[in-house]
């Protein structure tokens, strides 16, 4: 299989998700490039996790291309697993293990040889500054610690590119802040490529190269945040304003009953 190398890692063509009829992602092209951190921003219903699980290899596209790492999702979707690591929104570790034991198993898991596994454990809770709470159970873990050790498990096997879906929602400000110096550091030391979702406006703003404003499962805009706010011609525009300016809409604080309900319970659990 010969593989066109660019200078971007993902490369997502007029990529569509219908459910019946329903268009949950609808023909939306962008690039990331490589070593990037590029934010897909916008309300819940915008399309943003959809978008993630297509280019994760967990929801088939209905139409249109995506490639990771020139691997194509639909026709190569073990190579693109094995390119890349995953931060779902949902908690992902096992709180009846140990921090040590919940890496070890994801070590297994990646197929990380045994005689290597120690080492890129222990590299893995030196780096995120849990080797005091190696052997701790998670579930006494805060919310930080437990999204530091879901990052831990994504990036054990080393992989060119992360998604995150959501990273910090439950999260207080310190812990957020955390986690991400330890993604911008991980960026920074393995030159990883980070895609993540948010609808959180000073999240985008502060930590991403790039920015997809979507809305309706569209891609309202897309650009480096200094440039979409200067399209809005107001002065001292946030991104709140471009947001608005592009899709006519602010991000609601609350929603639904169900949206309520869903980020309660991920709250909940992230204490």
């Amino acid at each position: 299989m010969e593989l066109r190398q660019t200078s971007n890692i993902i490369e997502v063509i007029n990529l569509t998700k219908k459910f019946k009829d329903f268009a949950a992602v609808d023909g939306i092209s962008f690039a990331v490039e490589r070593g990037e951190i590029f934010a897909c921003l916008g309300p819940n219903g915008a399309g943003k996790s959809t978008t993630i699980k297509m280019l994760i290899t967990l929801l088939k596209p209905t139409s249109g291309k995506a490639l990771v790492d020139g691997h194509d999702v639909a026709r190569h979707s073990a190579q693109v697993r094995k390119t890349i690591g995953y931060v779902p929104q949902m908690i992902s570790v096992d709180g009846t293990l140990t921090a040590y034991e919940n890496l070890t198993l994801f070590a297994r898991l990646y197929d990380i040889p045994k005689s290597e596994r120690k080492a890129r454990i222990q590299e893995t809770l030196s780096f995120l500054n849990l080797e005091g709470h190696a052997n701790s159970l998670v579930r006494t873990f805060s919310g930080g610690m437990i999204r530091k050790m879901e990052v831990g498990q994504a990036m054990l096997h080393r992989p060119k590119v992360l998604f995150l879906d959501e990273p910090t929602t439950g999260l207080d400000p310190i812990a957020r802040q955390s986690v991400w110096e330890h993604l911008s550091e991980l960026r920074e030391s393995m030159g990883t490529t980070i895609f993540f979702s948010t609808h959180y406006m000073e999240e985008a703003d502060g930590v991403s190269d790039k920015v997809a404003i979507m809305n309706e499962g569209k891609i309202a805009a897309m650009g480096r945040v200094p440039e979409l706010k200067a399209q809005t011609n107001q002065k001292d525009a946030t991104l709140e304003d471009a947001f608005i300016f592009f899709t006519g809409n602010a991000i609601r604080e609350t929603g639904n009953f169900r949206e309520i309900r869903k980020m309660r319970q991920t709250e909940k659990r992230l204490g």
